[in-house]
């Protein structure tokens, strides 16, 4: 470590095969707190290079334990974190749509890191049972099209590096992480991040991938489509500034989007838009992120014939019948984690 942090501490950066052996021996327990934190502080000094987040990577997909869910056409649906907005849990909210409008979702998610209350806090409040057992999995991803992967569960090595986070008390570059390490390497990914410098890594990424990709910014800071102001979209063929006028929206107010300030206040709001019972702007979000994640899967539609899709699901009451069956599975089959 002592010759890594001394390069660092040069203004010189990794290649991507120093940053996959490094993250591999942080996550062995090979370094003390002091050593890593050091580490983590310098890279928070300057941008992650795209070499050094694709070594990051590489490491985490080979520690992680894989879902081999293949023969299904998935979509992951998500955001870095980190944007400090306290939105409501748009990404949740949208996969169960998205899963309810019949394509199918592997959600990779854990609990808040700029909100009150994470994809995970959400699942587990309502009841869903924490999983990694692929059997089980399995089962959910046939009966209900969608399927909740609490990443902690998932990436184990990671556990040695949560305290230090947890003591930074900001983001890192492990929230640039989470969404690029999904241990079903789906087919399909709509993310969203936090600032312009992560749009181009990730694009960088993704372009390697193979897979169908759209990444979004939305320009005042929202790592999702927000509809607050224009935003940003790199695609596999896609590299456009939208505004929300422009996919047949109105721009709305960053208080439209607030999301609690307690987890009880959350799951409220969650409630009543998954009841088909939210405020207009609250709908017209979870309906613009789910027709662009539908689009990301089949390019080939109109982004209007795919919010339609998402209107169906989401007013129909077809989301809702994905949650209840999930957490109803999940329940039944109580099936210990592998770890």
């Amino acid at each position: 470590m002592k010759e890594i942090l001394q390069k660092l501490s040069g203004h010189k950066t990794l290649s991507r095969k120093e940053a996959h052996a490094i993250l591999k021996e942080i996550t062995d327990g090979r370094y003390n707190q002091t050593q890593v934190t050091a580490f983590i502080t310098m890279l928070m000094m300057r941008s992650v290079t795209p070499d050094e987040l694709a070594g990051f990577r590489d490491a985490l997909l080979e520690l992680s334990i894989p879902l081999d869910l293949s023969d299904y056409n998935t979509i992951d649906l998500c955001g870095t974190g980190g944007d400090e907005k306290n939105t409501f849990n748009i990404s949740t909210l949208s996969s169960l749509v998205v899963a309810g409008a019949g394509y199918k979702v592997a959600k990779h998610g854990n609990y808040g890191v700029s909100s009150a209350c994470g994809s995970s806090t959400v699942m587990e409040y309502f009841g869903y049972k924490f999983t990694n057992n692929q059997a089980s999995l399995r089962k959910m991803m046939e009966e209900t099209g969608m399927v909740y992967l609490h990443a902690p569960l998932f990436h184990p090595a990671m556990k040695s590096v949560g305290p230090i986070r947890r003591s930074l008390g900001m983001k890192t570059f492990f929230n640039m992480i989470g969404p690029l390490v999904n241990p079903v390497r789906p087919a399909n990914q709509f993310v969203g991040v936090y600032d312009l410098e992560t749009l181009r890594l990730y694009s960088y990424i993704y372009q390697q991938t193979g897979m169908n990709y759209n990444i979004v910014y939305s320009m005042d800071g929202y790592d999702e489509i927000s509809l607050t102001g224009s935003f940003k979209l790199i695609g596999n063929e896609e590299n456009s500034l939208i505004s929300p006028e422009q996919i047949g929206f109105d721009t709305l107010k960053p208080e439209d989007l607030f999301g609690g300030n307690t987890v009880e206040e959350a799951i409220s709001i969650f409630k009543e838009i998954l009841n088909g019972k939210g405020t207009k702007a609250q709908n017209s979000v979870v309906l613009a992120n789910s027709g662009m994640a539908i689009k990301t899967i089949h390019p080939e539609k109109s982004l209007e014939q795919c919010i339609e899709e998402a209107k169906s699901s989401l007013f129909g009451g077809k989301a809702k019948k994905v949650l209840k069956k999930l957490v109803y599975l999940s329940c039944q089959m109580q099936v210990q984690p592998q770890l």
